[in-house]
């Protein structure tokens, strides 16, 4: 669309505008500066985001200003045909004006898929309209986020169901077989997104897939409401438009973010950006309450165990660039060398590995960016124990008490049976994200955090060395002094065995030891304190110190080593327990201290 000053209602002081381009850029830099001047020059405010594969815009400001803007743009060959969807307001919309380089103008996270050089056919908002005028049968997919569907859609739309664009890969595995040979017709805010999701959709099998030239804020400035129900969400201080490209009176939650109805932004519960009706926690027995109800919501998702009954498990593997060129069964072995080539060569000749529905034999070649699925029909997982504890949880955080043997997130047997998963079923739609990890086999505190805002406020804490971090650990042999530290480096790699190993050029690591306790049967309790976050740190150093944990299948006594494995429910434990966890909550700054009760081997004895 080409702005004039003409087109411009007189009564309207500031225009939005928002348009994107997929095109190779390689002067980012020199892009940034330039576009930085002219924007402040301009005194417009909004967001750039560039990088190599292009350009997206969303930005407002007085409309002589941004007419000026869209003609210097232009002037660029690479940008000569950007296209611009505008609406008014009679504010500015946002705080300052950003320029920024980025790996992805939209992140995604899949390699291979390239929309400045192929993209999904476009159906125009004109065409979209008499297609559903027909009543012509078509699969409406909507793939924008679970909070933004829920204030409108197209009647009849497929929701994709997801919190975060990056899920959609996973969520694609879901919709139904049958819809890989029907026409669908997907669609989000702008447009911007489809432009990623619709290759990635034909990439995976799909055979019929259009999308929405220009997004849903095309289609209300061609064709209004016409087959859409409700507003559209804007990633501004709008919040919301109409289907008139009007702002409405919906606001929304920055901490949960649901969205809020005028009734809701008067409620006294409701805080601007720290908590609104629909994420308050009211006081301590309320608290209690709501404790109660996830621990009862954890025993209908855990009896019986999510993975303890078969299921068709997809593994998925993307070929990373070193092993672009590669046979099949090459890659597999070279990704996964512990299950060995035989194991590979067997499920290449059992047509258990797909690349895009298509079987991938052991000597097909594969390439960077592709992804290739391992199917594991009849799928049932090891037992784990899920028997967690929830300690608290306001608008932003949860913390619980994790037990062990339980993985946190999916990684090799084990899938549904994991942390990360059975807290999905519990929350949904919330994903709630550990700000940091556990061993499977350790026990004890853990942090998350309900929105990926939040998990990047909390995260650092732990990566900066801000948060205290007190462990109990029962070893193998006698300190001989009751404090004591260690500041060995550990490799930033894995070795054979899936451990890891002190290295004068591994990463710097530094913990403080105190000494308990020593039992009569040659063993001892010791305080661990980590200062620094290296995987493993604990259970390293104590083994280099010749003090190795009790119930370690790695790191064995006198120095030898063991096997990496998630022990199994019966077996004896991994004596190593996330006592006390201390941070500042992401939202009030306010010291928070959380505490589990030593495990039975963690008592003093008298």
């Amino acid at each position: 669309m080409t702005m004039s000053k003409t087109e411009q209602s007189s009564e309207t002081k500031i225009t939005n505008i928002a348009a994107y381009k997929f095109v190779q850029i390689d002067d980012l830099q020199i892009l940034r500066s330039e576009l930085k001047s002219l924007c402040k020059r301009l005194k417009l405010k909004g967001t750039i985001l560039v990088a190599h594969e292009g350009i997206n815009i969303f930005m407002a400001g007085e409309a002589a200003n941004i007419d000026l803007f869209v003609s210097e743009i232009r002037r660029d060959d690479r940008f000569a045909d950007l296209e611009f969807k505008l609406s008014p307001s009679d504010y500015q919309p946002f705080n300052r004006m950003l320029v920024r380089i980025k790996q992805e103008i939209i992140a995604f996270g899949v390699d291979g898929i390239a929309p400045q050089e192929r993209t999904s056919p476009k159906l125009s908002a004109q065409e979209l309209k008499q297609w559903l005028d027909e009543g012509r049968p078509v699969t409406l997919l909507d793939v924008r986020n679970d909070y933004e569907v829920e204030l409108g859609t197209f009647n009849d739309a497929l929701p994709i169901k997801v919190d975060n664009f990056r899920d959609f890969p996973a969520a694609v595995e879901e919709l139904p077989a049958d819809l890989k040979e029907t026409p669908i017709v997907m669609f989000c805010t702008g447009g911007i997104r489809c432009e990623k999701a619709g290759p990635f959709m034909e990439r995976e099998g799909f055979q019929q897939i259009y999308q929405l030239d220009g997004g849903i804020l095309k289609y209300f400035e061609e064709c209004g409401d016409a087959h859409y129900n409700g507003e559209c969400f804007v990633f501004d201080q709008r919040v919301t438009v109409d289907a008139k490209l009007a702002e409405t009176d919906t606001g929304q939650c920055f901490a949960c973010q649901a969205s809020l109805t005028a009734e809701d932004q008067q409620s006294p519960k409701y805080i601007v950006g720290q908590q609104c009706p629909h994420c308050y926690i009211p006081p301590t027995e309320v608290m209690t309450q709501l404790l109660e109800e996830r621990s009862a919501r954890l025993a209908e998702v855990a009896n019986p165990l999510p993975g303890s009954e078969p299921y068709i498990n997809y593994r998925p593997m993307n070929v990373p660039e070193r092993c672009d060129g590669f046979q099949a069964v090459d890659f597999l072995d070279h990704l996964h060398p512990h299950m060995g080539r035989e194991y590979w060569q067997d499920e290449c000749s059992n047509q258990r590995m797909t690349c895009e529905t298509k079987v991938v034999e052991s000597k097909t070649i594969v390439r960077a960016g592709q992804r290739i699925e391992h199917i594991l029909p009849g799928t049932v997982e090891p037992d784990v124990d899920p028997n967690i504890r929830f300690l608290y949880e306001d608008s932003a955080i949860i913390v619980i008490d994790k037990s062990a043997p339980l993985p946190m997130h999916p990684c090799g047997r084990f899938n549904r049976n994991t942390l990360s998963y059975i807290l999905d079923q519990i929350y949904n739609p919330i994903h709630p994200r550990a700000a940091h990890r556990l061993d499977a086999n350790t026990s004890g505190i853990v942090a998350l955090t309900k929105t990926r805002k939040l998990a990047a406020r909390l995260q650092p804490q732990f990566e900066r060395g801000e948060v205290d971090k007190v462990y109990l650990a029962r070893v193998h042999g006698h300190p001989a002094e009751d404090k004591f530290d260690c500041d060995a480096a550990i490799s930033s790699s894995p070795s054979q065995a899936g451990g890891r190993d002190v290295s004068p050029d591994g990463l710097p690591a530094f913990t403080e030891f105190e000494t308990v306790q020593r039992f009569d049967d040659g063993t001892a309790l010791v305080i661990a304190r980590p200062r620094t976050g290296r995987t493993n740190q604990i259970r390293v150093h104590l083994w280099h110190l010749g003090l190795a944990i009790c119930g370690d299948t790695i790191y064995l006594p006198e120095g030898k080593r063991g096997e990496l494995q998630t022990r199994d429910v019966n077996d004896s434990p991994l004596c190593l327990h996330a006592h006390q966890l201390t941070f500042a909550h992401p939202q009030t700054g306010e010291s928070l201290t959380f505490e589990s009760p030593a495990p039975t081997w963690a008592q003093p004895s008298e």
